[in-house]
């Protein structure tokens, strides 16, 4: 890294960390937990978890329902930038990711790291794709080895709540759902979840609770992290676009035929 560089990042640095302490202060993006994975002498601190949401409704339903000893919550304003090919300023520079990187504590090191398991917890449509791939992408480009030591995940919650007076099950698929009315009698009520905001703060502690469901987000060994930014990041890419848009839509369109 050249002198010139180094000594601008050494500034923004400094910036970024007085405007983290104040932000610490005040950090309404952050609800915090108890337990944090380097309290050593706590038996529960691998259970330490960080949801990162999506505004303020998803949110409010994950913090009335979490275990406030060992569940975090994080809540980002809306789409967060597209930070590929950016340089490591811009994770200074931006409020966003400037108060994400507090609240995790990585900027020195991995080994400070606040929470064991770190959760995008985003709607299962087009825009709640966006945004995982959005975060992806500022982990993957900044942090990679907290995707190379696993603690990055993706929160599955439900698509569908059926029911009748005697039972509810909850479908994660369309297939879970077909499922489901075959084994409920009578006229089963269907009801399909929009989005996180949607589920009540009753019923998300079930799908953040002992069954709650994590899907790892994990680094295919075949392919280099530039290679795998390049492919779901990059601009003017057909390849990555027409991925992108065939997986969302098969997804979309699943669902909307039913």
């Amino acid at each position: 890294m050249a002198e010139k560089e180094r000594k601008e990042l050494s500034g923004i640095r400094k910036l970024a960390r007085d405007r983290a302490k104040k932000a610490n202060l005040h950090n309404k993006k952050l609800r915090d937990c108890r337990v944090h994975l380097e309290d050593m002498k706590n038996d529960r601190r691998l259970e330490s978890t960080l949801f990162i949401t999506e505004g303020d409704s998803a949110s409010g339903s994950i913090t009335k329902s979490r275990d406030v000893n060992t569940q975090a919550v994080f809540s980002l304003r809306g789409k967060p930038l597209n930070s590929y090919g950016m340089s490591k300023k811009i994770v200074y520079e931006n409020e966003e990711f400037n108060l994400l990187q507090a609240a995790l504590n990585i900027e020195e090191s991995m080994e400070d790291l606040r929470y064991n398991n770190i959760v995008i917890a985003t709607d299962a449509d087009v825009d709640g794709m966006h945004i995982r791939l959005l975060l992806i992408t500022f982990f993957l480009q900044f942090f990679p080895e907290l995707i190379k030591e696993n603690h990055l995940y993706i929160l599955q919650t439900p698509l569908f709540r059926v029911r009748n007076k005697k039972e509810t099950i909850y479908c994660y698929s369309e297939e879970e759902r077909r499922d489901a009315l075959q084994k409920l009698s009578g006229k089963p009520e269907i009801t399909r979840f929009k989005g996180l905001g949607e589920i009540s703060p009753d019923e998300f502690k079930h799908f953040i609770g002992d069954d709650i469901r994590l899907e790892p987000v994990m680094l295919d060994k075949a392919m280099s992290i530039e290679q795998l930014l390049k492919f779901y990041m990059g601009k003017n890419t057909p390849d990555r676009q027409e991925f992108i848009i065939e997986n969302l839509k098969v997804e979309v369109d699943l669902i909307e035929e039913n």
